[in-house]
């Protein structure tokens, strides 16, 4: 993992849990909890792309690395691309890891698996997947992914959707919004318009799909709770207390 860096891409704006990265969670803003993890991961740099200068104020203040990025930047991985070209001119990290600045509860090793996987592999990007919940087979906000299997945690997602294709249940499994890019495959992807699916699904991964990009995925049995409502912020905490925990005994 000497040439990957872990960019966490996080704004203020959001619609459904306004300062959404700076709310605390036992006492800790959020966004410090996401570099906790990635840094528990055991990766050599991790950076916050931020919106905002709160946020960038709030990370540095803590002694972690920020970069403010412009606030109209139209998603995450443009974001991540952004703060890539302002830390990395010289074109050092071959492998970028795009964790959510909502996802505080994300399992260090899910972060490395993702890792993992896009270094030994041909993708061009990389994610996770959990085993799906029956009762999140009709829930629009689990993105389900369909995936084809190389063995038992690794292969390949052919389609990520909304809907549950109850006609391939099987395939059907969580998506995990965690992503690796190789560096050429993000300088593509941000390139890119939008394609007619990922504005039907808004599911940014449907564009790389769409232009013949691949994505690998790798199975993981603990679930990664984002965070984009009140009571996900209540549900989580006990999972980013325990993961706290776990790491301050090492």
């Amino acid at each position: 993992m000497k040439n990957a860096i872990v960019i966490i891409p996080a704004r203020l704006a959001a619609t459904r849990l306004p300062n959404k990265p700076l709310l605390r969670i036992a006492g800790v803003p959020m966004i410090l909890h996401v570099v906790a993890r990635a840094e528990e991961a055991g990766f050599p740099r991790v950076i916050v792309a931020a919106g905002d200068k709160e946020i960038v104020d709030v990370v540095t203040k803590a002694g972690k690395e920020a970069v403010l990025t412009d606030a109209a930047i139209p998603s995450g991985t443009d974001r991540i691309y952004a703060a890539l070209q302002a830390v990395d001119p010289k074109g050092i990290y071959q492998t970028i890891l795009n964790v959510q600045g909502d996802e505080p509860a994300i399992e260090p090793e899910i972060i490395r698996s993702v890792a993992a996987i896009l270094e030994k592999g041909k993708a061009d990007i990389s994610t996770a997947v959990v085993p799906l919940k029956k009762e999140d087979e009709q829930n629009p906000h689990a993105v389900k992914a369909t995936m084809t299997w190389y063995n038992k945690s690794e292969g390949h997602a052919e389609n990520f959707s909304r809907v549950y294709n109850a006609a391939k249940p099987d395939t059907q499994f969580h998506h995990v919004g965690i992503y690796g890019y190789r560096k050429a495959a993000l300088e593509r992807f941000v390139k890119l318009p939008p394609s007619v699916r990922e504005k039907e699904e808004k599911l940014e991964q449907l564009r790389a799909l769409d232009a013949g990009m691949t994505i690998d995925a790798v199975r993981v049995n603990k679930e990664s709770r984002g965070v984009d409502t009140a009571a996900d912020l209540t549900a989580v905490t006990p999972m980013v207390v325990a993961l706290a925990k776990k790491h301050e005994r090492g």
